[in-house]
């Protein structure tokens, strides 16, 4: 009797540890990705958009062209193009990096609704598509972009001459200038990295949920921004912070069912983020130059 206790306590973490790990795998592609573009001095928080542009490339390129690689093309495309947007707005026009991420966040989120309905004829969902199908969440290709991404970012960031030409960047982008680094060209690459990988993140949510749904992120690319920020913008950081906040979740939907009321249990995962996010600001220091725009000639002004 014991041993069948054991056993089934056992299968129940295994559940448990299994659904932390898929519910991780967006806020880690995404949280990796903001890395990126902080690094090199681009405050992201535009990620909500990149993951939902991702999320409804997926979709349609999948509901078109009857792919998994189609749903992925298009997932990579709609990622790219918000975020060159983005970059435009904020690395060429020198924006206010917060208001434009706001602002892209706003116009991913109507765009994605009249797509919806442009394509679907309905403002609420797409049709249901197949999505990618594993025999186990190990052999999910985005599973495995997520570890990955974590080993790359970290490898690239630290290791390699682009690397630290990013890192320095977004911390004397002035120097880095004078030390000949094409600093728009660094910035424009963090965030288009960071579109990628937040696309991906999109790409994932669909191919779980086999359907687009309006505003179907719900802020998970806050969460990842915030996981980024508790990560100490590294990396493997982010990533320790995604499967934490991914163990939140996982909390929300174990506990459902209960005498608590389900819409108090539906803001765990943000009540934590704001409680751990409140924690940790001041111990965590950020690119120097992150949010500040780079002008060339301002040295000689």
């Amino acid at each position: 009797m014991d041993q069948l206790q054991y056993g089934l306590t056992g299968a129940a973490l295994g559940v448990v540890f299994l659904q932390i790990l898929r519910i991780s795998v967006p806020y880690v592609l995404t949280s990796v990705g903001a890395v990126f573009s902080e690094r090199g001095g681009v405050v992201n928080l535009a990620l909500e958009g990149l993951m939902l542009a991702g999320a409804f490339g997926a979709a349609a390129g999948q509901h078109v062209s009857g792919s998994v690689l189609g749903g992925m093309a298009g997932a990579l495309l709609l990622g790219l193009l918000v975020a060159l947007l983005f970059a435009f707005i904020t690395v060429t026009l020198k924006a206010d990096q917060i208001v434009a991420g706001i602002a892209v966040n706003i116009l991913v989120m109507g765009a994605t609704r009249f797509g919806l309905v442009l394509l679907y004829g309905s403002s609420i969902n797409s049709p249901r598509i197949p999505g990618l199908r594993a025999a186990s969440l190990f052999l999910d290709p985005l599973f495995l972009a997520a570890l990955v991404s974590v080993a790359a970012g970290y490898w690239i960031l630290y290791h390699t001459p682009y690397g630290l030409r990013l890192r320095a960047t977004g911390e004397d982008a002035a120097t880095a200038d004078s030390a000949g680094i094409n600093v728009q060209g660094m910035r424009y690459s963090g965030v288009l990295v960071s579109g990628l990988l937040g696309a991906l993140g999109g790409a994932f949510l669909v191919f779980q949920q086999h359907t687009f749904t309006d505003n179907m992120t719900a802020g998970r690319g806050y969460i990842a921004l915030a996981a980024m920020i508790i990560g100490r913008w590294n990396p493997l950081g982010a990533a320790l912070a995604s499967l934490f906040f991914a163990a939140a979740e996982s909390l929300e939907i174990w506990t459902q069912g209960g005498w608590i009321p389900s819409q108090l249990l539906q803001i765990i995962p943000y009540v934590v983020t704001l409680l751990v996010l409140a924690g940790f600001m001041g111990h965590s220091a950020a690119p120097r130059e992150a949010g500040v725009p780079f002008y060339k000639n301002r040295r000689s002004e």
